[in-house]
């Protein structure tokens, strides 16, 4: 395994179980001790991020129901609603979110359960369920929205009627109405025999990166869902295990899954030819060879966030895929290795930097960073230099947008991830006044219509 330690990194670790960090720092935490555990000792599962008029939301599932936090001002985080699962008992131990338009999709693995869709437009002020329904999704393990095509992909679980491998829903006629489009082991005549039960999904383009479990990776195009088809596998690899999560990096190029099994490393796969899918590298939190374990994983840029149980959440480097380096963790569990402990899963997209994670135990976690790629890197998905200037500046600011394809808006953050300013963009320069602002580092962001956006640190004197 081809895994590089920094010299920092050598000097935060503390020991197998040490709570310990590296270029993270908390800015907050929530916890409520007076939930209901679950039956293997679990209080919180996934989180989830949310942006709306220049203010950030974090999403967090526990055993009684899906908590929303706003947490625009890490000094002042608000609770702005929370929403009963269907279910809100000790056997809830899974629910998963995504986010279509402007509503929240709900889903949980314990039953009787059901689909759930809340309305976000109406934040801070409420969070209304929309929807709560199970003759379409009883249960089921996780969710993915591709956004692009309106279909909401559903791993695992079932309806009343019949038990799902994975199925896919489409909401693009009405979000609030999904609609059947295939149910693979019914519908798809390969797939009871070649791929069966998929843990979870990640979609871009029609294709479905399919994270099978002990069987391994599955790519199918779904361009054509009268006529489904398997593309590509990886079905043998090294330190192979149970293939729980994954996500595609943006350029298309390789894939990251997670096997979530003790002493597994996260695979990181060269895609780009679905006949010939490679391993490139496996990469680990290093902490107990036996007992470490992955379990969700998420790109951002070149940075790729995995949470790691009990071991906490780590963020490693891939901008040079053949060496590949931690960029930072911190452990956000003092628990011992079990099933039941630790980090669950992470959010970084929030525009802000800032990082959203869970914890089974500790709950809900918002982080700083202070990585050496620098949010200018990640954030460009076509190395767009911003021009900014005067910077360092003593007030005004005036950014040159002729080099930005489509810019919507802008939003100005301090280096603790507080919103300050935000704005709609109509011309070709913006002109920012900074003296309403104290002596410091900022972050400008211009975000496009397409869903990326572009960084520029701004000094002010």
């Amino acid at each position: 395994m081809k895994f590089l330690l920094t010299v920092l990194l050598s000097l935060f670790i503390l020991g197998a179980k040490a709570q310990s960090s590296l270029n993270m720092n908390l800015l907050y935490q929530w916890k409520d001790t007076t939930l209901i555990k679950s039956v293997i000792g679990s209080t919180y599962n996934e989180v989830w991020g949310h942006e709306q008029n220049g203010r950030e939301y974090a999403i967090i599932g526990s055993t009684v129901g899906t908590h929303i936090f706003d947490v625009t001002d890490v000094n002042n985080v608000d609770s702005v609603a929370f929403i009963p699962g269907k279910l809100q008992s000790t056997q809830v131990v899974h629910r998963d979110y995504d986010t279509y338009q402007n509503y929240l999709y709900m889903v949980c693995d314990e039953g009787p359960s059901s689909l759930q869709i809340a309305d976000l437009s109406y934040l801070p002020d409420s969070v209304p369920l929309v929807y709560d329904e199970s003759t379409v999704i009883n249960t089921s393990h996780n969710i993915f929205i591709d956004t692009a095509a309106g279909y909401l992909y559903t791993c695992g679980g079932a309806t009343t009627a019949w038990v799902n491998y994975l199925s896919v829903y489409s909401l693009s006629a009405d979000p609030l109405n999904p609609q059947l489009v295939i149910n693979c082991n019914i519908d798809v005549p390969f797939w009871s025999s070649t791929i069966g039960y998929v843990h979870d999904i990640y979609v871009k383009n029609d294709t479905g990166y399919c994270n099978a479990g002990p069987a391994g990776l599955f790519v199918v195009d779904f361009s054509d869902m009268n006529n489904v088809q398997s593309i590509g596998s990886l079905t043998s690899y090294a330190q192979q295990g149970y293939n729980h999560s994954g996500w595609l990096h943006s350029s298309g190029n390789y894939y990251a899954f997670a096997d979530e099994t003790a002493g597994k490393d996260v695979k990181i796969v060269d895609v780009t030819n679905f006949s010939n899918i490679t391993l490139i590298d496996t990469i680990g939190s290093n902490v107990d060879q036996n007992n470490s374990m992955p379990h969700n994983v998420i790109f951002k840029g070149d940075l790729l966030y995995v949470s790691f149980y009990e071991d906490g959440l780590y963020v490693f480097n891939t901008s040079d895929p053949n060496n590949i380096f931690v960029e930072g963790y911190y452990d956000t569990s003092l628990m011992p290795y079990h099933l039941a402990g630790g980090n669950w899963g992470v959010y970084p997209f929030l525009p802000s930097g800032k990082i959203l994670a869970s914890d089974e135990q500790e709950g809900l976690l918002v982080f700083e960073t202070f990585f050496s790629i620098g949010v200018e890197k990640y954030d460009q998905e076509k190395n767009i230099e911003l021009i900014v200037y005067p910077n360092p500046s003593t007030g005004f600011v005036n950014i040159d947008l002729n080099k930005v394809e489509s810019p919507e808006s802008y939003t100005v953050v301090d280096v603790k991830g507080s919103v300050l300013e935000t704005g709609m963009l109509t011309r070709e320069q913006l002109r920012i006044d900074m003296n309403k602002f104290d002596q410091g580092v900022y972050l400008i962001y211009i975000n496009q219509t397409n869903g990326n956006r572009i960084s520029k640190k701004i000094i002010i004197n």
